[in-house]
């Protein structure tokens, strides 16, 4: 992993471990979400043809990651959509709530030309961590498999 960028799977015992930094908060979410879906495909091989707009709303800000996380996942369950490219456009406080507005592209599942990796079942709060650290932000999370 770069030193301020990208994500890693790290070891877990049963689950996928996902840690993602960034220059910004905004730039370590998407690389969390990227995280995710390397999970289950080899995201390289998943081309931009559909996208989803998301505003999504947490008490905190790992509520936030997590509903967030938990929406993506949603549209590949129930329109197996899987995802390449993640921008968050902002992340906002917004009275009591987290805010984020963002976008994601991909495609229909096709397990002609897509890597049948690992099912993500659910987002978790397992080992949640979000901090910022000499202006690099890291975002660490568990996903259930």
């Amino acid at each position: 992993m770069k030193e301020c960028g990208g994500f890693e799977h790290l070891e877990h015992t049963a689950d996928v471990l996902i840690r993602a930094k960034g220059r910004t908060l905004e730039e370590a979410f998407e690389n969390s979400a990227l995280g995710v879906y390397e999970v289950i495909t080899n995201t390289t091989l998943v081309k931009p043809r559909a996208r989803i707009a998301l505003e999504t709303r947490g008490y905190d800000i790992e509520n936030l990651l997590y509903r967030w996380i938990e929406e993506h996942l949603a549209y590949t369950d129930h329109d197996h959509l899987v995802f390449s490219i993640f921008r968050v456009c902002s992340i906002d406080r917004e009275g009591d709530e987290w805010v984020i507005r963002s976008s994601a592209w991909g495609e229909k599942f096709d397990i002609e030309r897509h890597e049948h990796r690992t099912i993500v079942k659910a987002m978790t709060y397992a080992q949640m961590e979000i901090r910022e650290v000499n202006g690099c932000w890291t975002v660490q999370f568990v996903v259930d498999i």
